[in-house]
């Protein structure tokens, strides 16, 4: 018994180690654990909504927008989709107008007649006319989709951006006169934010 008096005493104070290692391992990975959560509620409150308000903003045009709170810009997009659309349909008419005068020309067909008082160089240029202003009209119909979708993700990120009056911006004139001894003006930026 005496042989295993130390030994016991030995394996006693490993096994307190052990256990007192096992919990302040558990409390680093619980304190580690929740300083990860938090950096990930902090990141997801602030991408997950500029995510959000993307894909709103693809799905339907201006709900982003109104996502982020700003109400005033979905009847801006609105308006210029549907004026674009009105522009691009109407082209698009006068377009398969002058188009199937034009094929009334050209085609044997006796009960095709051309309802227009122009010949067919006079169509093809009207039908090219219509044809670039209805392109036109469905690419800048494209262009506002994209812009409608850029500013809902910007507008989400720039919801946590400072805007308080600590902040200051101070211009300075700068001159060097070390180089070949040549001067050397310019304008230095300084920023600070408090």
């Amino acid at each position: 018994m005496k042989f295993f008096k130390p030994y016991l005493f030995l394996v006693l104070f490993c096994f307190c180690n052990f256990v007192q290692a096992q919990e302040n391992d558990s409390l680093r990975f619980a304190q580690k654990k929740d300083s990860i959560a938090s950096k990930r509620a902090v990141r997801k409150a602030i991408y997950g909504d500029a995510r959000k308000a993307t894909i709103m903003s693809a799905c339907f045009p201006g709900l982003g927008q109104i996502y982020n709170r700003k109400y005033w810009k979905a009847p801006v997009i609105y308006a210029a989709l549907g004026g674009l659309g009105y522009w691009g349909v109407s082209n698009h008419i006068k377009y398969k107008y002058y188009s199937t005068n034009l094929k009334a020309i050209y085609d044997n067909d006796v009960s095709t007649v051309n309802s227009t008082p122009y010949n067919s160089d006079q169509l093809i240029t009207q039908k090219k006319y219509y044809q670039k202003y209805r392109d036109i009209a469905i690419m800048g119909g494209l262009l506002v989709y994209l812009i409608n979708i850029i500013d809902a993700n910007v507008d989400a990120h720039l919801k946590t951006f400072d805007v308080s009056d600590d902040l200051s911006l101070q211009l300075n004139p700068y001159s060097n006169l070390n180089y070949n001894n040549k001067l050397q003006a310019g304008l230095s930026l300084k920023l600070k934010f408090k």
